[in-house]
């Protein structure tokens, strides 16, 4: 097959490549006619046949159909839904656990060299199973009323008969053997107090789900704590990341400390702090989204020095006083020049921010090294095995190297 170099290549076109290095968002690059490519379901170091997907100017998107020469780290996927046209969710089931971790640190650093223009060493840190982590699930249903997960990239329902990374007590095989409304979104929630609850909606973005099976509002415990978390509500969805993530907080508060809680949903963080801070400190917790708002006011009404905010972070900064740690947990689209300019006026003594974007991590981190903070760690952990996302949790301090002043 002979292509004209530098005219896109047309949907179904088919070639054999090297697959050079992973990239951001579960792609590998592969170049053919001097054309980037980017392909899923590959590993670097094969070669293998490939159909192009979605060509483009730029670059083009591509699957796997054929693996020529196989990577030592390649598996046979343990679901049979893992494959080129089948569910867009787990797409790192082909590789061993442990490439997959080195891949997401080869990401990491990739990230921070482009966009912070810094060299890093980082390793992504194993957290229980590969299978069976997730508590939260949203699923989508076919025209038929079966349960499954969109392809890669597509509105396509591809039906399942079970979820791996589900936990157990979901029961996905017993769900997905039931007749739903066709063409909906069914969000499935299983957490560590018990029942399941599901809630379901039309497939349109921002229809509202209506409860069908279990509480509206189910609870979680942190450090002795109760917390209610909403159907609607944000909560970690790997069953070990809030212990995760809360250890690696409290070693950096003090008892008397003044906290911000940034983007703080239900008051994971905050729960997990109000031991070490004391009477004498304080929390006051931003949060825009109304139902997690209304959880963490219930969560919290009992206790003076918590603070619940609702709206805009970057509005609600405006109005809040001294600082000594901010915790900040944004959206994969980070929090932006704008809340981070605000943060550094603050002079907090430390910022710990939560990302599970590394390249959104990256332009802050950058942007918080012009306006004076030096990023002193680096954690990556594997809070989502089988994909390509990973969550890093950033600290970083006052840096004492001169720096651009912040008004």
């Amino acid at each position: 097959m002979t292509t004209q170099r530098g005219k896109p290549m047309s949907t179904g076109q088919r070639f054999v490549a090297s697959i050079e290095k992973v990239a951001h968002g579960g792609h590998f690059i592969a170049r053919h006619e001097d054309q980037v490519f980017f392909v899923r379901h590959a590993i670097p170091g094969e070669t293998v046949e490939v159909e192009v997907t979605a060509p483009g100017s730029s670059f083009s998107r591509a699957d796997v159909i054929k693996v020529i020469e196989a990577s030592p780290d390649r598996i046979t996927p343990p679901c049979a839904y893992a494959k080129p046209g089948g569910c867009g969710g787990c797409d790192f089931q082909h590789i061993t656990i442990g490439r997959q971790r080195i891949l997401k640190a080869d990401v990491i650093r990739e990230q921070f060299k482009r966009i912070a223009k810094m060299e890093i060493d980082i390793v992504v840190e194993e957290v229980g199973d590969s299978l069976h982590w997730r508590t939260r699930v949203s699923s989508a249903t076919s025209a038929q009323g079966k349960l499954g997960f969109y392809a890669s990239r597509t509105h396509n329902v591809v039906e399942v008969d079970d979820c791996l990374i589900a936990v157990s007590e979901m029961k996905f095989n017993e769900l997905s053997a039931r007749k739903w409304p066709a063409h909906s979104r069914v969000e499935i929630t299983s957490p560590t107090s018990g029942e399941t609850s599901i809630a379901i909606a039309e497939s349109e973005r921002g229809s509202k789900p209506r409860m069908t099976q279990g509480p509206a509002v189910t609870q979680e415990t942190i450090d002795g704590h109760p917390l209610e978390v909403s159907q609607q509500s944000f909560w970690q969805s790997h069953r070990s990341a809030p212990d995760t993530l809360i250890d690696v907080l409290l070693v950096r508060v003090k008892e008397g400390d003044r906290v911000f809680d940034l983007y703080g949903g239900v008051g994971l963080f905050t729960a997990a702090i109000i031991n070490q801070i004391g009477p004498l400190g304080s929390v006051d917790l931003v949060e825009s989204g109304s139902t997690s708002i209304a959880d963490a006011r219930r969560n919290f009404s009992t206790i003076p020095n918590i603070r619940v905010h609702p709206g805009d972070v970057a509005k609600v900064l405006n109005s809040l006083a001294e600082v000594d740690v901010v915790i900040l947990d944004p959206p994969r689209e980070g929090a932006g020049k704008d809340i981070v300019e605000k943060i550094a006026r603050k002079r907090p003594r430390e910022i710990i921010y939560v990302a599970c974007d590394p390249a959104s991590l990256a332009r802050d981190v950058s942007y918080l090294s012009e306006l004076g903070f030096e990023m002193k760690e680096l954690r990556a952990f594997d809070l989502f095995p089988m994909t390509h996302h990973v969550e890093c949790v950033a600290r970083f301090e006052p840096s004492q190297k001169k720096k651009n002043k912040v008004s």
